[in-house]
């Protein structure tokens, strides 16, 4: 297929790697997309995190699916996808600026790591079980005291999770700002992951000091995710189709 010189930096090379990393990249962004929308449906229909150890015990004994939708399993599970994306983004803007790319995209990578690398709630499966089985009052509050802990301490709250989610978000940002400047995507694209990105980036650093703002620019920015997926996947798909990019 000849490559069609449809942007400044769509330079034709030979087939291959940068090909299949725009379409990994596309499909890592239609992944996400549904993710989204899950996250968005459950947290309507369901609710989000159970508010105590207590809760969640509860649940996980009663309704064990139910809570490990709760305690975060897709997220953990999806988490890694934003690996994928981020290289395809790289493989399609690093002839535009290099530099800025690449800065992105590890600063992404690192962010990811620091969010995975933190336990998560789901480490309160273990301990409900021992909570169930608990014959003494005593063991129970154990239980429940090691819970907290873990809730408290878990993606969402952790240290090295809120620098991981900062980092991250600052990658995105700059993704979207090399967006706006190669010509491969619109600038609407570029536009919308700035605004984004960045609200997402505020109610991270936000919330630390005032939650309740941090909830309503969370709400704002959670529905402009499935769109701005939707776009960067379709532009994927097309780069993939029509042009190949050779990596250095």
């Amino acid at each position: 297929m000849t490559c069609e010189h449809e942007t400044n930096c769509a330079v034709p090379g030979s087939p291959g790697d940068l090909r299949s990393l725009c379409r990994i990249g596309a499909i890592a962004a239609f992944v996400l997309i549904a993710y989204s929308l899950e996250m968005m449906v459950q947290i309507v229909a369901l609710g989000g995190q159970p508010g105590s150890a207590a809760e969640a015990f509860n649940l996980l004994q009663h309704h064990r699916a139910l809570a490990l939708l709760r305690l975060d399993l897709p997220t953990i599970a999806v988490m890694p996808v934003y690996y994928l994306l981020f290289l395809g983004l790289y493989s399609a803007l690093h002839r535009c600026d290099r530099a800025n790319a690449l800065l992105s995209t590890v600063l992404a990578f690192a962010g990811l790591t620091l969010v995975l690398e933190t336990p998560t709630a789901l480490s309160l499966v273990p301990l409900s079980d021992k909570f169930a089985a608990a014959t003494t009052d005593a063991v129970r509050s154990q239980m429940l005291s090691a819970g907290e802990a873990l809730m408290a301490a878990d993606i969402w709250h952790n240290t090295g999770a809120i620098l991981g989610g900062i980092l991250i978000q600052c990658g995105a940002v700059l993704i979207s700002v090399v967006m706006l400047r190669g010509g491969v995507f619109s600038k609407l694209t570029g536009w919308l992951g700035i605004v984004m990105h960045g609200l997402d980036l505020a109610h991270i650093v936000g919330g630390l000091f005032l939650p309740v703002c941090g909830i309503i620019l969370l709400a704002i920015a959670g529905p402009l995710y499935p769109i701005w997926f939707f776009m960067v996947g379709r532009r994927l798909f097309q780069l993939s189709a029509r042009c190949d990019f050779k990596l250095p």
